[in-house]
Formats: C-alpha cells, sequence, structure tokens
C-alpha cells in the first residue's frame, strides 16, 4: 500500500520512505545524535533542570497497522526518558481495516486526533503525527520538526496553571487546581498509560516484524471541569497494578491548548490502594 494513499475514511499516511531500511538506519543515526546532546546538556530543556519546568505534553497518534509509524514510535521513546516532557503514544482505530487490529487502537484516541486537526486547521489526520500541547504539530518521525514543535509550545505565551493530585486523610485522590485570572473553560483529563509493550504482528503492513511501543495510553476519562476558580476534583480508585502509570491534564475543551499536566507519583498512587 502506498505510504501517501487515502483510506475509506480519507485519512492519509505520513509523506515519506519505507519504516525500514535506509529511512530506519538514519532515524537511528538521529536519536544516537538526540541522546548525545541531552546528555551533554545541548538539548532545550533536556538538562537535569528540565525536572523543574512545566511539563510540554507530546502525544503522538500511531497505529500498529501503518508501516511508516515504528521510528516515531521508537523517537516517542527516547522523548519519554525526558523528564520536562509527557510523551504519551495514543493509538488510532482508522488503520485497522488494512489487516492488523491494533490492540491499543481505542475510539476515543482517534476522536480527540481528529479534534486536534480541525483545531490546527488540517482537513485531515494521518500517522504518525506529534501534537506538543494541543497548539503545535509535525510528523511524528522528523525530529528537527518534533522538537520545533516542542520548543513553540513551551515558548507560546498563554496562561499556565500548576495541577497538583493529592490525597485526603482517607487515602482518596483528588486534583487540586488553584484559582486563576484564567476564566476560559477548561477540560480536566485522568490518562492511564503503560511504560512499554512488545507485539509480534502477524497481519498487515508491519507482519512479521516485533514492535516495542512506549506509554501507551491505555484509558483516557474527562473527570471535570474547570474555569479559573479554586477546584478539588475527585479522582476514582485507581487499580492499575504495577504496569499501569497515571497522568492528570487540563485542556481547554474541545481539543484546545493544554494548560497544566502532571503525573502521579508512585507514593501518590500507593496511598490510594
Amino acid at each position: 500500500m502506498p505510504t501517501t494513499g487515502a483510506s475509506p475514511t480519507g485519512d492519509l499516511r505520513a509523506p515519506g520512505g519505507k519504516a525500514y531500511g535506509p529511512a530506519m538506519k538514519a532515524l537511528a543515526l538521529a536519536l544516537a545524535m538526540v541522546a548525545a546532546a541531552s546528555g551533554a546538556g545541548l538539548v532545550p530543556g533536556a538538562a537535569r533542570a528540565g525536572e523543574h519546568l512545566p511539563l510540554v505534553v507530546v502525544e503522538l497518534f500511531t497505529s500498529q497497522g501503518c508501516s511508516s509509524c515504528p521510528p516515531a514510535e521508537a523517537y516517542l521513546g527516547e522523548l519519554a526518558k525526558r523528564p520536562e516532557l509527557l510523551a504519551l503514544e495514543l493509538h488510532v482505530t482508522y488503520w485497522d481495516y488494512i489487516g492488523w487490529k491494533d490492540p491499543f487502537a481505542i475510539p476515543a484516541t482517534t476522536d480527540r486526533q481528529r479534534r486536534y486537526n480541525r483545531r490546527l486547521g488540517r482537513g485531515y489526520v494521518y500517522t504518525p503525527q506529534m501534537v506538543a500541547d494541543g497548539i503545535a504539530e509535525a510528523v511524528g518521525s522528523e525530529i528537527p520538526a518534533v522538537e520545533k514543535a516542542i520548543e513553540q509550545a513551551r515558548k507560546t505565551p498563554g496562561p499556565r496553571v500548576k495541577v497538583k493530585v493529592k490525597n485526603d486523610d482517607t487515602g482518596a485522590l483528588y486534583v487540586q487546581l488553584p484559582e486563576s485570572e484564567t476564566k476560559v473553560l477548561c477540560d480536566v483529563f485522568l490518562i492511564g498509560y503503560d511504560p512499554q509493550h512488545m507485539t509480534r504482528v502477524v497481519r498487515g503492513e508491519n507482519s512479521g516484524k516485533s514492535l516495542t511501543n512506549f506509554n501507551v495510553v491505555r484509558e483516557f476519562r474527562h473527570v471535570g471541569f474547570w474555569s479559573g476558580q479554586s477546584a478539588r476534583i475527585e479522582l476514582p480508585k485507581l487499580e492499575g497494578g504495577t504496569m499501569r502509570s497515571w497522568a492528570v491534564l487540563v485542556q481547554v475543551e474541545d481539543a484546545g491548548a493544554i494548560l497544566g499536566a502532571t503525573r502521579i507519583s508512585t507514593e501518590t498512587l500507593t496511598s490510594n490502594r
């Protein structure tokens, strides 16, 4: 199937070569350069001081049925190591028809990508696509373009909210949001994701390949609204086990800009059980 072909739903594959061969070798070299730069403090925000920066949320929309996606998934694994980023992998459903049903694809992530692209002025969705803080996007395997989108998201002026997740005296979890001059209506999301999965694909474009996926979103729950008032939003009891990690996002309604995010620490989760 041509990598620029359209699906029956009008969705497109990102332009570029095959997932393996020279393109994959070039990506491996680029990843090595990114890792080396990170260790030397040359990648913007990737030094140890990055732990104190507001999180930029980077979302990769991908599919195990897409032969162009494995390089972007490998890159997402590198982004997941950077403390100043919350890198998430969201698997879409619209490539399931070509032979391999992605076990991690859920309708909520497909809908989220469509909402993003309407906001960003695109007439179609494609894979692999990365979106940074809901305001900048790039082809997920094009490292310079993704780094530019991340920097654009970090430098874009606008309101930010400090998101905290705490336990009360009973051990129940809740999100604490401060009062703010920002009065725009925002959604509050609870995201459950698995740090890593390995899958042997036996059909479709990636047939015969073993794919490794990172920070795979498995649950996407809307837990409340916020519009600038001091707020406490109760969270459900989380029984994810040792594999499941959790985060909270505050985002302008209908897939707008992400104003704040936080990971839920292991210590906080343990107190919830």
